[in-house]
């Protein structure tokens, strides 16, 4: 039997789950697999950045899951520092140019295809954007030039642009610097991956340490040092439609999109946020043998039952796992997801899970929302904590549709609770009955997230039909 070839775009989480789960269900002889990657780091936690950046974990190194070396020797041909510009999809083949040593240009013949490109940082087309000292932060490579320029920088004034996840965690790494941090967020709110209610808390924890967060603030530009040449000198303020803010380093935290121009130019078809269309197998639609996974492509919500773009490095994984069992001949799926996310500023915990109201509307959705405010661990034990909760639930059927949850330590994970319950399509009724663990220590006899259950119960009750 004649060895087949598999090409994989992109080494990072989803291009090397899928390469490692090929070479265990096929061996050399019979797969050989060939990726490529244009970074320096491969299988890298680009979720250890901003704590790399804060000083809480080394790196660059340590944030590597498994090294080049490694992969290679598991008769993975991984090539770094190594860029795909070309698709040929009619003769089976891609264009690659090496980064370093030359720039060679070369084709290489493929007859199973996996494209693994991820995402790439948000830059608005304002004035100075590209200018020296704005940075990005999505690879090990953007989070290292980001630290050079902070070794270099004589001041110590950061302004972040944009109060998603990305931007509320890179401004906690740059207090943890020492820098004075100002947060310019267009939204009502920070956090706008949760209700603007529930947003309201991120802020006011935001401010009591120290962050100071600029709401409807839209950016109109960057000034530098040198402005008689567009572009030039090192950066030195951002300024707004109101106001002008002084900076010695600014960070990006404008969300990502997926990268997706190859796979565009070859004509492979795209979703509304311009990720790669794929089936359950992972299979990009219309074509046998083209594969793709992690931040490139869109993931059926099971809450709402619509495609997203939804860039986690847990997606990518499983779905690195499913594309290369399939393409080692097996079989396997990827159902969809249902939103989780968590993260932190400070000693704040934020998650969230389901659906937000904005998205419960555009879903066509008729819901009730409640909120509740309880405490981490019996009121009477010792660092009891507030926490809030939000929770949606459809009217009628009670069927859960999102939980929404901020407060000190032990809020963050309680998340999981309600992210098994939408998997499982629970209602909130249902919900009351789990058989949570309970230990004053670790939660108080009704667990919060069962508290806005029993509220949502009674909720959907009064609304009726």
């Amino acid at each position: 039997m004649a060895t087949e070839h598999l090409v994989i775009v992109g080494g990072d989480a989803a291009g090397m789950a899928a390469a490692s789960q090929a070479r265990r269900l096929r061996k050399p002889a019979e797969l050989a697999i060939t990726a490529f990657e244009r970074s320096h780091f491969t299988s890298y936690s680009a979720c250890g950045i901003p704590y790399w950046v804060g000083g809480e974990v080394d790196g660059p190194d340590a944030l590597v899951a498994r090294t080049a070396e490694e992969h290679r020797a598991r008769d993975i041909d991984l090539r770094m520092r190594c860029e795909v510009t070309e698709l040929d999809l009619d003769r089976g083949r891609v264009r690659f140019r090496e980064l370093e040593d030359g720039g060679r240009e070369a084709w290489t013949g493929f007859d199973k295809l996996v494209l693994a490109t991820g995402a790439r940082p948000r830059r608005p087309g304002l004035p100075g954007i590209d200018a020296p000292g704005v940075h990005g932060v999505q690879t090990l490579d953007d989070g290292r030039a980001l630290l050079d320029t902070l070794d270099a920088s004589p001041g110590r004034r950061a302004v972040v642009v944009g109060a998603g996840y990305i931007g509320v965690e890179m401004a906690e790494a740059l207090i943890r610097r020492g820098y004075q941090v100002t947060v310019l967020e267009q939204s009502a709110q920070p956090m706008s991956t949760l209700d603007p209610d529930m947003g309201a808390l991120v802020h006011e924890a935001m401010c009591a340490m120290g962050i100071e967060t600029v709401r409807g603030a839209t950016v109109t530009g960057v000034l530098t040092d040198d402005e008689s040449t567009p572009g030039g000198g090192r950066v030195r303020a951002v300024t707004t439609e109101d106001a002008e803010y002084p900076a010695d380093v600014v960070v990006l935290g404008l969300g990502v999109r997926p990268e997706t121009t190859l796979a565009a130019a070859a004509g492979l078809p795209l979703g509304t946020s311009g990720g790669l269309l794929t089936d359950l197998a992972m299979r990009v639609r219309g074509h046998d043998h083209i594969w793709a996974g992690g931040d490139c492509v869109e993931v059926l919500d099971l809450v709402s039952g619509q495609l997203r773009h939804i860039a986690l490095g847990t997606h990518a994984n499983k779905h690195g796992q499913v594309i290369g069992t399939n393409a080692g001949g097996g079989y396997a799926t990827f159902p969809g997801v249902v939103g989780t996310a968590v993260s932190k500023v400070c000693d704040l915990e934020i998650a969230r899970t389901g659906l937000l109201e904005r998205e419960a509307h555009a879903a066509g959705l008729r819901f009730v929302t409640v909120t509740v405010e309880a405490t981490s661990r019996a009121g009477y034990y010792p660092g009891a904590r507030p926490m809030h909760v939000k929770m949606l639930a459809e009217r009628r059927t009670g069927r859960l549709l999102g939980v929404q949850i901020v407060g000190r330590e032990g809020a963050g994970k309680r998340v999981d609770i309600a992210a098994v319950a939408l998997t499982a399509g629970m209602t909130v009724e249902r919900m009351t009955t789990l058989d949570l663990g309970y230990a004053p220590p670790f939660s108080p006899v009704w667990d919060p997230v069962l508290v806005a259950a029993r509220k949502a119960v009674a909720a959907v009750r009064e609304a009726g039909a």
